[in-house]
């Protein structure tokens, strides 16, 4: 689940707060706080996936209250189940790997009462939700895709949602909400698929499990010669160096660091995804200024036989 352009972007994260703190904050304490980082990305991750659960919990519970209270009506008497039987939420609620970690790491929104009535009445009052009770369509496609749109245009952008979060967890944000969302989606559509093993592990491999810390170490080591270099390119392409931005810098010299370090790693694969970075998380011209020093960068590093990869 979290895969490397989730990592990389931990580890500029993570490196911009490293830079502002040190000395008082070590190496090796930056690198504990990484790794506490991406775990809490993945504890985010069942967090949302629970939180289907714990709402149709709620209306199941409304529903069975309605139905038993003096004198209730006949649309109370005779209710519309379709959201509450949603066959994702019920694969969700019976998946053992989902329960266990829950249970280990306490994931729930259960103390969050009120957060859980807001967003459910969100839901309740929302066209998906209308169209899709008013659908005679019956099976786990559509009860998928219901929750799949849900989580797009309603949870995730919900300020609720971006506040609660934020209440939980010093390490999480607005942004990754955006970035596990798309791998809560992901799972909601192999779970429709009967795909085994639907819930996500945290790393694909070892090689992912090391490369976030094996990136920010690197980085770290190599930053006064990459400096250097940007500094070099910078200058001989007469801008100031002294107005770079700190996101900036750092976002290059991680580049630079990937570059030099992971053979694996195709030349182009790391420049795009460190200019998408400085897009996303430094100034509006973050992007077009970094792309043009990477790129300056990696021809003078192939003439020096630096770089050799494709």
């Amino acid at each position: 689940m979290i895969n490397r352009v989730l990592i990389r972007t931990k580890v500029v994260q993570n490196l911009y707060s490293y830079m502002l703190t040190k000395p008082e904050r070590t190496l090796a304490t930056a690198l504990k706080d990484l790794e506490a980082c991406l775990d809490k990305t993945y504890e985010l991750y069942h967090y949302l996936l629970r939180l289907p659960v714990e709402l149709t919990h709620i209306q199941d519970v409304r529903i069975d209250e309605a139905r038993n209270k003096y004198m209730p009506t006949e649309e109370e008497l005779n209710p519309n189940l379709k959201f509450v039987n949603n066959r994702l939420v019920a694969a969700l609620a019976e998946d053992e790997q989902l329960n266990q970690y829950a249970n280990e790491h306490t994931v729930t929104w259960n103390d969050d009462p009120i957060f859980e009535r807001l967003m459910l009445d969100k839901i309740l009052k929302s066209d998906l939700y209308n169209d899709y009770m008013g659908d005679d369509e019956d099976s786990m496609t559509g009860d998928s895709l219901l929750w799949q749109q849900l989580m797009k245009q309603v949870i995730l952008p919900d300020e609720n949602m971006a506040d609660a979060i934020e209440q939980r967890s010093l390490y999480w944000t607005e942004d990754d909400l955006d970035l596990v969302g798309q791998f809560v989606c992901k799972t909601f559509r192999r779970i429709a698929d009967g795909d085994e093993g639907a819930i996500l592990p945290m790393y694909k491999d070892d090689e992912d499990s090391d490369f976030g810390k094996e990136l920010f170490s690197t980085t770290v080591t190599q930053m006064p010669e990459n400096n250097q270099l940007i500094d070099n390119l910078v200058e001989s392409s007469r801008w100031d160096k002294d107005r770079i931005v700190l996101m900036d810098r750092i976002i290059m010299c991680t580049a630079l660091a990937e570059l030099r370090t992971f053979d694996k790693i195709p030349t182009a694969v790391t420049l795009n995804e460190y200019i998408e970075l400085a897009k996303n998380f430094s100034t509006s011209g973050s992007g077009q200024f970094v792309n043009g020093i990477l790129n300056n960068a990696v021809k003078q590093l192939r003439k020096e036989g630096v770089i050799v990869k494709p």
